[in-house]
């Protein structure tokens, strides 16, 4: 067909360098049409021909019609991200903090008496929290988008020189394809526009990104009756029909199997895929548990401010009589409870640990997933390149009774020689071991008819050659069950005879004792075709009647590393599990050279067998999961979740596809093919166990930072206002200014900024960790009224020994609340900063655990601002005055008695619930 149109394009004319100015709209409607015109017709109305567009052609329609990608796929403009920073539950706390702060000091305030102090401390910590947000999700998302440009997905096309006019085929990126460039496609190749077909060979498309079948379908280079039918009356009326085109590939789906070549015409937003992600919502991407995780902990602090302010208002309204200092001073404490700092800290760590992990040769696509890494506690995980050394090895090449034959060789070499789909290590190990024998082993008389590639059904590909006199040779490799049942006779040293059920279990048994070897066992069959019966395209079907003529045994030894990362991930908590298409023989036996107890073995026939009740018992007892077809290992997958398994899988084929989606983290390697690199969330730049044990790691560290800050300010927080609620009950005056309030939660939010710098304790990073709302709830309510002990301590102390109540009962009013609130703030600041160090770590502070140097200074510099406060030139329009140097004693000794006490509620806490964070 190509060569026919070649011809006519000379013959007509065809222009040789297009315009962009005519050509179609492009979209679903005019992909339909263009899929019913003549082939010529359409490559004449792109502007195009078989040899592809020139470099001047691509750049024209480059400038005129932009990249070819999908707009969401894009980063949000940088003002969308500043706005995004500041849309959480907190800030619009602060925000409406704020305005009610303006309504009482500003607006309502008696001229001369107007205080803008409480609004400035609001609105500046709105502006810390939303600009270090943002600073921190731009530089991730620009970080991110160079560490995805590392990991290119192209597509090959045919582009013509300028200078010879010569078609060239070239790997661009799939963002860099216009309308009108000719792509061939083979196996695990993404499709990377709308294309129409001009010519295939089997070519096998899983639409299931678009339809949700999860059957592939067949594709033609020409449009079947009925799909030419349905086209003609439906076209633009109905999906359906449109994606039932069956010469026309579609954006975003993928290569089963097969080859073929296409000319493009629809990309970016004008394909069937760009329509649907303009139009419908399914495009935002689904919320993870990390997600969830942080949304179920800001909304349990939510309710409990909801809970505690109305209740201090109350109190305070009630005890003193004057509401509206009690309103701004129930503010003050909703200001308190508010960990405004969270999204910063959540979204600061995750940047931080995806950075880290692309210095350990880890690009992670989506940031969430840094934490859902550290939370992996199953890793499903393919056996070859990943256990293995990904360098197959050819070591026999047998005849049926196990002697070596020259012949069996010749006949794999005709094989994955003249095979077009994607050439794999088997096929590589047959060529470079034929290379190494020489001219004997590699036939150049033959010349290639037709191929029937390999699928993930059949598990065999076949070549069919020609010789001289015009009689054809099918070659047919494959695996060896496969292999045996389209086979009807065997080469024997004496001669051909039929295939019986007694030859057949000689043979069968042969293969698995290579098997139990460690050997990968092939079949090499050959069917001759008289040239009489030969034609010019075979189907599967012609598969049949084979006769087998030998063995082709493979080694994969495993790798060096294999058997201490498997150890490491063990010991991380992490269970490794195998899912692999090959022989379950093979696969235990390199189970266990890395130290991996196989067990028995789960086959995908097993799981046909089985529903997703049985399924979800099974794949807890089992490590090894062999012969599994795509489905086999989603499902598998999805059993381990339904088990509460937070599940990683790494592979890199396209086979991997549906398992790579559904786990919660997929992970791919930059050499696996374009289908498993697109749905992975985390793609590695060496194909190693002992980089995923690293990731692991950051990701535990990541979110282990965040719950500290979760733990430490929610426990502090609410130790705060049960203090207050206190002071409330009992003291004549409020125990601290709203303003104090204000200040004392900006110092102490400020000193947590650095805690993403922050280093974990290894016990911490041993165990795969989840969110957990109770834990906090529980954290809170334990550890929080220890710092009130001290905090009632401190109002006695400044009442009785500091005068606060000397001075009340001698001048009655407000006297002695100054004394009294100087010195609550400067032991409240200091104990709360002071405590992150208790807090952060399970075991004793600064002797078993030390802090990184960032954490150290940003809390001495906090705790040094809080005893310079009462002192400062601020210290009167705060409401504070100079403490007595003695007071500095009994706050050592009042520090002291706090850390004794958090240290032993700590000890209690972690014998009784048997964890910390």
């Amino acid at each position: 067909m190509i060569k026919n149109l070649r011809s006519r394009r000379k013959q007509r004319g065809f222009v040789e360098h297009s315009t962009t100015s005519d050509l179609p709209l492009a979209g679903p409607d005019a992909v339909a049409r263009l899929a019913t015109e003549p082939l010529r017709d359409v490559l004449h109305t792109l502007g195009t021909d078989l040899d592809g567009l020139t470099l001047a052609d691509v750049g024209q329609r480059q400038t005129r019609y932009g990249p070819n990608e999908i707009a969401h796929d894009k980063p949000p403009h940088w003002a969308m991200q500043l706005f995004s920073a500041f849309k959480n539950p907190f800030v619009m706390v602060l925000l409406v903090l704020a305005t009610v702060s303006y309504f009482t000091d500003v607006y309502f305030a008696d001229p001369g008496e107007q205080d803008y102090m409480g609004l400035s401390i609001l609105l500046t910590m709105v502006t810390i929290s939303g600009l270090l947000r943002f600073f921190s999700e731009f530089r991730s998302l620009r970080a991110a988008e160079k560490l995805k440009a590392m990991v290119r997905t192209t597509a090959s096309v045919r582009r013509r020189m300028m200078a010879s006019g010569e078609s060239e085929r070239h790997e661009v990126a799939m963002r860099e394809l216009v309308v009108g460039d000719i792509v061939t496609l083979q196996a695990g190749d993404m499709i990377p526009a709308d294309l129409r077909l001009i010519e295939s060979r089997d070519l096998f498309i899983s639409q299931a990104v678009l339809t949700g079948e999860a059957l592939p379908v067949e594709k033609y280079d020409t449009l079947g009756a009925v799909a030419q039918k349905s086209a003609g009356i439906d076209a633009g009326q109905g999906n359906a029909s449109l994606l039932d085109l069956s010469n026309v590939c579609f954006m975003g789906t993928n290569v089963v199997s097969g080859t073929a070549t296409g000319v493009v015409v629809a990309t970016a937003g004008d394909t069937y895929f760009g329509a649907l992600a303009k139009n419908v919502v399914s495009h935002k991407r689904v919320e993870t548990s990390f997600d969830r995780g942080v949304n179920s902990v800001s909304w349990l602090l939510i309710r409990f401010m909801l809970v505690m302010v109305p209740v201090v208002f109350m109190i305070n309204g009630l005890t003193k009589g004057d509401w509206v200092s009690a309103l701004t001073f129930a503010l003050a404490v909703a200001v308190g409870l508010t960990p405004e700092m969270l999204p910063m800290i959540v979204s600061a760590n995750l940047a931080r640990g995806a950075l880290a992990m692309s210095r350990r040769k880890v690009v992670v696509k989506r940031l969430n997933s840094v934490q859902n890494f550290g939370a992996m506690d199953v890793l499903c995980t393919d056996k070859t390149g990943t256990l293995t050394q990904d360098r197959i090895i050819l070591e026999q090449h047998l005849d049926v009774a196990g002697d070596e034959r020259e012949d069996v060789l010749r006949l794999g070499w005709l094989n994955s020689y003249h095979q077009s789909g994607q050439r794999n290590l088997i096929d590589v190990a047959i060529i470079r071991r034929a290379n190494e024998i020489g001219e004997s082993v590699q036939p150049r008389e033959f010349t290639k008819i037709d191929e029937l590639p390999f699928d993930f059904v059949r598990r065999r590909l076949s070549v069919v050659v020609a010789n001289e006199r015009g009689e054809h040779l099918m070659i047919t490799k494959g695996a060896v069950e496969e292999m045996l049942s389209v086979s009807t006779h065997v080469e024997t040293p004496q001669g051909v005879r039929v295939l019986d059920a007694s030859a057949r279990a000689i043979l069968l048994a042969r293969a698995e004792a290579y098997n139990a070897d460690g050997f990968r066992v092939l079949v090499v069959a050959r069917r001759d075709i008289p040239a009489g019966e030969a034609k010019a395209q075979y189907k599967t079907s012609d598969e049949a009647g084979l006769t087998v003529c030998g063995f082709l045994t493979f080694l994969d030894p495993p790798k060096d590393s294999a058997a201490p990362a498997l150890a490491a991930l063990r010991e991380h908590g992490v269970t490794v599990k195998v899912l692999t298409g090959d022989n379950p023989i093979v696969t235990i036996n390199v189970c266990r050279q890395v130290g991996l107890e196989p067990g028995t073995p789960l086959l995908g026939t097993d799981i046909e067998a089985m529903d997703d009740a049985a399924l979800r018992e099974a794949v807890g007892r089992t490590t090894v999961f062999a012969k599994l077809a795509p489905l086999h290992k989603a499902r598998v997958v999805k059993a381990l979740q339904a088990n509460g398994h937070t599940v990683g899988f790494l592979g890199d084929g396209i086979n991997d596809a549906p398992a790579l989606r559904d786990a919660d983290v997929g992970i791919s390697v930059d050499t696996g093919a374009d289908i498993a690199k697109e749905t992975a969330d985390i793609i590695l730049l060496e194909k190693s166990l002992m980089v995923l044990e690293e990731g692991v790691i950051k990701g535990r560290e990541t979110f282990g930072n965040i719950l500290k800050y979760l733990n430490m300010t929610a426990s502090s927080n609410f130790g705060n206002v049960f203090s207050v609620l206190v002071a409330s009950a009992f003291l004549p005056w409020q125990p601290m200014l709203a303003m104090q309030l204000l200040v004392q939660n900006l110092v102490y939010d400020i000193s947590q900024m650095f805690l993403p710098w922050d280093r974990m304790d290894p016990e911490f990073l041993k165990k795969p960790r989840k969110w957990d709302a109770g834990n906090i709830r529980r954290f809170m309510l334990w550890l929080g009224p220890t710092s009130s002990v001290f905090d009632i301590t401190t109002y006695a102390l400044m009442w009785t020994v500091f005068g606060a109540g000397a001075l009340y009962h001698a001048h009655g009013g407000d006297a002695g609340q100054v004394i009294m609130n100087s010195g609550w703030f400067v032991e409240g600041l200091v104990s709360q900063t002071l405590v992150v160090h208790l807090l952060r770590t399970q075991k004793i502070p600064f002797l078993q655990s030390t802090p990184a140097l960032p954490i150290m200074l940003s809390t001495s510099v906090a705790i040094a601002l809080a005893c310079w406060l009462p002192y400062s030139p601020f210290a009167e329009a705060l409401g504070f005055v100079a403490l007595p140097g003695s007071y500095f004693y009994w706050l050592v000794a009042t520090m002291l008695g706090y850390i004794a006490l958090a240290q032993v509620v700590k000890t209690i806490y972690i014998r009784r619930f048997g964890r910390w964070f």
